[in-house]
């Protein structure tokens, strides 16, 4: 008899909200943390355990002290900065001091050192509570062969592994306040557009991505636990480890291993101070002494020691995890744990792992492969010789055809050799017995443990775009930008000249862009965040520095890099802007191969200055016996890098585990922060133990606040850490009257300078057009004299203030503000035109005003409270070509003083943010638009202005995608401004054109798209794969007979108007 199994799913979609948002659930959930769904819409079918199991009993405070006072203290003493500042001092004051239960008598006989004693030990009063996440230390053990093989390897033992136990981590989790804020069923986001109800899905956390919902679905494809009916969830496991220096000087450094729950959402798992992160490990270094060993080992080479050494290194990283992935890991990873969930219901949780974020050298160690081997790349087996091919089919299909598999049999036949046998670890009979794909002969943990259980630990292995990108291969393209400025003619005097227009570039925001106050093409001492400013406002200052056929060439390189990055950050990302990403990597791919073959190839580039100077340095350290030679060495441009590789992997990683923002290796340098303060505080011996104190210490102390419902001292809420800005107010201008400005003296004081001309003229016309609730976007009612001296400001009196917050929601729907001020001065507007052919108008604010006024006359008389901007305009160069497809910035200047509208007001409430405006330096400084000499419309002390400004656009993620239409929480009417400058209905990345169809920036034709074509063209591709040879790192594969693949592979990306 045929049996058909039929699964029912009781699935629930929410209703859409104002911006378009729902939810689609796979099945009803029965906890939902955002009170998204309403609670009569929860699943009421999820049974609860009768007797609760045995946990830990936490205290309330005083625990673990004598009293309150001390516990006050000593939490001050164990929270915010590890330097006690002017802040810090009036935090104490302010929270124990102050404290209503505070109380001098309790400080009799006070001890810190008893104090953190009894905290260490958990023992007031003779009691004391075990935290079963306590932290436990071990000595790692391992084999090192000798090469006199049958089992002779000698033991080798690591003391000092400090780690706490996986399981009762996620145990003390889900006990945590925090678990409240838990996801337990994930689920899709999907978006319908207000302008034209298409509808397509949205990808932002781990817990809506397509990993956890595949993860759901096969958890509750397994048979139940015998005699439990309990709701089945998932505890979602994200990994991070990096090692870090604890201090500027010296060589103390520490390897700490994070693990964060996916469960919880990524803004809160971004904030440092939001007890999101779990220190679960100080991974251990190979202690120094075990080259004494090696180094007495008979028939060994000095090349035979290093690759031994390093054999070493990835034994010891595996039997690390070896213990974490302990057997009570693994029997709840296969039958979950039964935990209270912070709705008081018992579920049974399974713990998953999903990503593991950690930099390049420790993706190798992870994947127990070789270091820039033959397939550099951890997720693929994708040959070095093939990165040159980058975006083109036959890359895209290598990545997902030939992901890496792990093959024990291979792995245990060459450890074989090594360990019974005596073959060296790096020798022929290793190499042929490991197979392609630069395995190494290291059994791989997480296959070893969880394979079985489902867990592909490739596939986790995550991209990583600060060390990738930031740090990675926009640093190698900035570095070969400078040297090639250093090859032209007057290579000294352009480099100067790139350094000193990096300090004239204005900083934006709260510490978005930064100020550039050393020499930027030295590269000193710069961190990710520096690299991203520098990419951001690259174009204006490398404009016309190189001739003027590469110039070319490199503007629409760095347009194109810019342009990739924003998208690649995203932190909120919809199918039509990962099909933009998709399409915005194969033309910066395209055009990386142009830069390389034309432009690099016309100049002999050598080391910078810098680079020949560490090489010397180098070299020195390492007593080589072969003097380095004095001069310069070649430098060229390599694409065949796993860095270039790993940049064709975003669109699919983010589909998988959500966006980069949720697993950025920038996560865990922030969890950096409070071991490096912990550092100073301890005796510098035995540091691993010692900061494992420490940090138990403020995790105790957190617990204990929670319990009591008091916020420790320097720590957020994961509720609180990043809660959106709840002003309802488009703006905040202070009603302050500290700065009057008599109207008459104020304009007898600046006569003669063209900011105020018609000063007052204008501003009663602004006022009429308020007051009378005219469209001030559209100023063209002339008012008469008459109707202008109705209007009534007391005392002829306005009050200035210095700044002005504007309020505005971003594109992934959060409410953020810009400060305008007279050293941020500058905004945009949205455009006041029938049919714009750029959305914005932009303004530099010259002075904020606030004020009472009236109309005099008519039957009511009714007092009004305006604030008003006095602003010098800025038109668009309508002469320029700019958008996405030409690869160019907008381009703006001001208005000449000729004209009536050069200088006016505004209406704060007309503001969108503030806008990025760059010099564009190669246009120069003058007078065409204000005569020279000192006014209010510049700045202190200069006499001119620069002729045309560069828009920003690239200056954060939510500004760029204000020059597209995909801004999912941006207002409808200003996507749909945009949506009729590019003259289309909806913005579609590929194959949308404007009036310049087929005409790429640099004036090349391309041909679009033929799928008969590109099969051709790849099985060419495959014919001539056999003489591909490898590149190097420091020498790039020739690019030859790339020309037609690329012209076929031309696809266009149109979002501009």
């Amino acid at each position: 008899i045929r049996r058909v199994l039929l699964t029912l799913r009781d699935t629930l979609q929410t209703s859409f909200n104002s911006i378009g948002i729902c939810r689609l659930y796979p099945r009803r959930p029965s906890f939902e943390p955002n009170r998204f769904v309403p609670s009569s819409l929860l699943s009421t079918t999820c049974p609860t355990v009768m007797q609760e199991t045995d946990s830990p009993a936490i205290l309330p405070p005083p625990y673990p002290f004598p009293n309150i006072t001390i516990y006050r203290l000593m939490s001050w003493m164990n929270s915010g900065s590890s330097q006690k500042s002017e802040a810090e001092v009036t935090r104490l004051v302010k929270d124990v001091m102050l404290a209503e239960d505070f109380d001098a008598e309790h400080l009799k006989d006070f001890s810190a050192r008893k104090s953190l004693r009894e905290l260490d030990n958990d023992s007031p009063g003779g009691s004391k509570v075990h935290f079963p996440d306590d932290w436990t230390q071990t000595s790692i053990t391992i084999k090192i062969p000798t090469k006199l093989g049958e089992d002779d390897a000698r033991s080798f033992s690591v003391p000092g592994f400090h780690f706490r136990p996986l399981i009762e981590v996620i145990r003390s989790a889900f006990m945590d306040i925090q678990a409240g804020a838990f996801h337990l069923l994930p689920f899709k986001r999907l978006w319908k557009d207000p302008l034209d109800n298409h509808q397509e899905r949205i990808f932002d956390e781990l817990y809506t991505s397509d990993s956890w919902l595949e993860a759901q679905d096969e958890l509750q494809k397994l048979p139940k636990e015998p005699g439990c009916s309990l709701e089945r969830v998932i505890a979602g496991l994200m990994f991070f480890s990096d090692a870090t220096h604890l201090a500027n000087f010296g060589t103390a450094k520490a390897w700490p291993l994070y693990m964060y729950f996916g469960n919880l959402t990524k803004y809160a798992r971004s904030a440092p101070k939001s007890g999101a992160c779990h220190l679960v490990g100080f991974l251990p270094s190979l202690p120094d002494r075990v080259k004494d060993i090696i180094h007495n080992l008979p028939r060994i080479s000095k090349s035979g020691m290093a690759a031994l050494h390093t054999h070493c290194r990835r034994e010891l990283f595996h039997a690390c995890w070896d213990t974490l992935l302990s057997e009570d890991f693994l029997v709840a990873y296969r039958h979950g744990i039964v935990l209270k969930c912070a709705d008081g219901v018992f579920r049974r949780i399974f713990p998953r792992i999903f990503t593991y974020s950690a930099d390049y050298p420790e993706k190798v160690l992870i994947a127990a492969m070789k270091d820039m081997g033959a397939c550099p790349c951890p997720r693929c087996l994708t040959p070095k010789s093939m990165f040159t091919y980058l975006g083109l089919v036959k890359d895209m299909k290598s990545r997902v055809q030939n992901v890496r598999v792990y093959i024990k049999n291979n792995v245990v036949r060459a450890r074989e050799y090594i360990y019974k046998w005596g073959n060296i670890v790096d020798g022929t009979k290793i190499e042929e017995a490991l197979g392609e794909g630069s395995w190494v002969p290291v059994l791989n943990q997480f296959v070893e443990k969880l394979g079985a259980l489902g867990l592909d630990p490739f596939r986790m292995l995550v991209v990583d775009l600060m060390h990738e990108c930031e740090l990675g291969t926009w640093k190698a393209l900035l570095t070969h930008l400078v040297r090639i400025l250093y090859a032209l003619p007057e290579g000294v005097k352009l480099v100067a000249t790139l350094d000193s227009r990096f300090r004239q570039v204005p900083a934006f925001g709260n510490g978005v862009i930064r100020t550039f106050a050393n020499n930027t093409s030295e590269m000193k001492r710069l961190a990710a965040r520096d690299f991203e400013d520098i990419l951001q406002c690259a174009m204006p200052v490398f404009e016309g520095l190189f001739p003027a056929s590469h110039d070319i060439i490199v503007q629409s390189l760095l347009y194109r890099f810019a342009q990739w990055h924003a998208l690649a950050k995203l932190r909120i990302h919809s199918e039509s802007t990962l099909n933009f990403l998709e399409e915005t990597f194969k033309i910066l791919s395209r055009q990386l191969r142009k830069f390389r073959d034309s432009t690099c190839a016309a100049f002999k580039t050598v080391e910078l200055p810098k680079e020949k100077t560490a090489r010397q340095r180098r070299s020195a350290e390492s007593h080589n016996a072969t003097p380095e030679s004095s001069g310069p060495r070649v430098k060229k441009f390599n694409l065949s890098t796993y860095k270039f590789h790993a940049m064709g992997d975003y669109v699919r990683t983010i589909k998988i585990f959500g966006t980069t923002d949720s697993f950025t290796t920038q996560i865990g340098e922030l969890a950096h922060r409070a071991l490096k303060a912990f550092y100073p505080l301890t005796s510098k011996l035995d540091t691993p133990a010692q900061l494992a104190k420490h940090e138990r210490r403020r995790r105790v102390l957190r617990r204990v606040a929670q319990l009591a419902s008091i916020s420790p001292s320097g720590h957020d809420s994961p509720a609180d850490s990043h809660a959106p800005l709840l002003s309802k107010d488009h703006h905040y201008i202070a009603a302050n009257q500290n700065d009057p400005v008599s109207l008459f003296a104020f304009l007898q004081e600046h006569s003669g300078d063209p900011a105020i001309k018609n000063f007052l003229p204008k501003l009663k016309d602004h006022i009429l057009y308020r007051l009378n609730k005219l469209d001030v976007s559209h100023c063209d009612h002339v008012f008469t004299d008459d109707e202008r001296n109705s209007v009534i400001i007391p005392n002829n009196t306005v009050y200035a203030v210095q700044t002005m917050q504007v309020y505005y929601t971003t594109y992934d729907m959060r409410c953020e503000y810009d400060t305008i001020s007279r050293t941020h001065s500058d905004v945009m507007v949205l455009s006041g035109e029938t049919s714009p052919r750029h959305p914005y108008w932009y303004a530099r604010v010259i002075g904020i005003y606030h004020m009472d006024t009236w109309i005099q006359g008519g039957d009511q008389i009714k007092k009004r409270h305006l604030e008003v901007l006095h602003v010098r305009w800025l038109a668009p160069l309508m002469s320029h070509q700019s958008g996405m497809q030409r690869a160019r910035l907008p381009k703006v200047a001001f208005v000449e003083e000729s004209d009536q509208d050069a200088f006016g007001f505004l209406d704060p409430g007309q503001v969108i943010r503030g806008t990025h405006l760059i010099p564009a330096f190669a246009s120069g400084r003058g007078i065409s638009s204000l005569r020279h000499g000192k006014s209010l419309a510049r700045p202190m002390g200069e006499s001119d202005d620069w002729e045309v400004y560069c828009v920003g656009i690239f200056v954060d993620r939510d500004m760029f995608l204000r020059y597209t239409d995909l801004g999912i929480g941006h207002p409808a009417s200003l996507r749909k401004t945009i949506r009729d400058c590019s003259g289309r209905q909806r913005a579609t990345p590929a194959g949308a054109m404007d009036a310049n169809d087929g005409v790429d920036s640099d004036g090349e034709d391309h041909e679009e798209d033929d799928d008969e074509q590109m099969d051709m063209d790849l099985a060419a591709d495959e014919e001539d794969e056999d003489g591909d040879e490898d590149g190097d790192e420091d020498e790039p594969i020739d690019g030859d007979g790339l020309d037609d693949l690329e012209e076929e592979e031309e696809s266009d990306c149109e979002l501009s108007f």
